[in-house]
């Protein structure tokens, strides 16, 4: 295989696992426009279309699957052993300072860091979950753990976890008081639980998708809250209809305890990712949580 071929297929990689050419171009170090160039040039060559673009998302078609499918873990394979062999004799050690959200720790992070102090007693892990978007370099925190909506186009991202669904749920008394919401719009006649992430921040709309065409809700409700279980928790009091990450309330619907509603508006979107500043100058400690943290589907 020839060089410019190789790192063709690496970008076409990036491309994929970014789901968008600029932040693809962030991940390379290159521009969005030479990340484009090197697509088109390796479709050309190959003579199949690998990627299907549009202004909100790029994915791949199914001969771009079918290749990336073979990629993925050979460079993942790859990539480990370089980073093995680089950091032969060094061992990680010092402080790495991550925020994050609390359902990201929970789901996440404390996992991973949880072991991986063992295996590296010289790695210390500091953990902010309060949930705001800190700037990295004024906070002074090394990484954040966000989800894909909230990635800064400044910032390298790798996924730590799989695509992720809202989900509006009720109490089963709540929707037999109040009935059953079948489009969106019905929400403005329902009592809402709404959050608001941090104190000086907006409370958060909800967001659908109906036909490719997003929808926007600005509700009301007897509750304003910043932290999901506590959204749980009014959802499963009847005192209206929440809307959580699906996995908040996975549990709740197994059960019956909670029911679904408008699930057929909430695509799945891009879940939680590890962003940092830069890829230059990265700390043992960092390279090697974030190793640890990227998600391999």
């Amino acid at each position: 295989m020839d060089r410019e071929l190789l790192g063709d297929l690496s970008t076409l990689l990036a491309v994929s696992e970014e789901g968008n050419f600029t932040r693809a171009g962030h991940r390379l170090g290159i521009s969005q426009s030479a990340v484009s160039h090197t697509i088109r040039r390796l479709e050309d060559r190959i003579g199949v279309r690998l990627l299907n673009r549009s202004a909100r998302k790029v994915t791949p078609t199914d001969a771009g699957a079918q290749l990336l499918a073979a990629l993925a873990p050979s460079f993942a394979q790859l990539g480990n052993r370089i980073e093995e062999i680089r950091t032969l004799g060094e061992r990680p050690s010092g402080l790495v300072r991550v925020t994050s959200s609390a359902p990201a720790t929970r789901d996440y992070l404390w996992p991973v860091v949880s072991q991986l102090v063992r295996d590296y007693p010289e790695v210390r892990i500091e953990i902010s979950s309060d949930g705001r978007l800190s700037d990295l370099a004024e906070d002074r925190f090394d990484c954040a753990i966000r989800l894909g909506e909230h990635l800064s186009p400044d910032m390298i991202a790798v996924p730590v976890g799989p695509p992720l669904e809202m989900a509006a749920v009720a109490a089963s008394d709540y929707l037999s008081r109040r009935g059953t919401p079948l489009h969106p719009d019905d929400l403005e006649g329902h009592d809402c639980l709404l959050m608001r992430h941090r104190a000086d921040g907006p409370v958060y709309d909800w967001e659908f998708e109906a036909d490719g065409t997003e929808i926007v809700k600005k509700l009301t409700g007897p509750f304003i809250l910043n932290d999901p279980a506590l959204v749980r928790e009014a959802v499963r009091a009847g005192h209206g209809i929440g809307f959580l990450p699906l996995p908040e309330v996975r549990a709740d619907l197994a059960t019956g305890e909670l029911r679904r509603v408008l699930a057929e508006f909430c695509p799945a979107f891009a879940g939680y990712h590890l962003c940092y500043m830069g890829r230059h100058n990265l700390s043992s400690a960092l390279r090697l949580l974030i190793d640890r943290l990227r998600f391999r589907s």
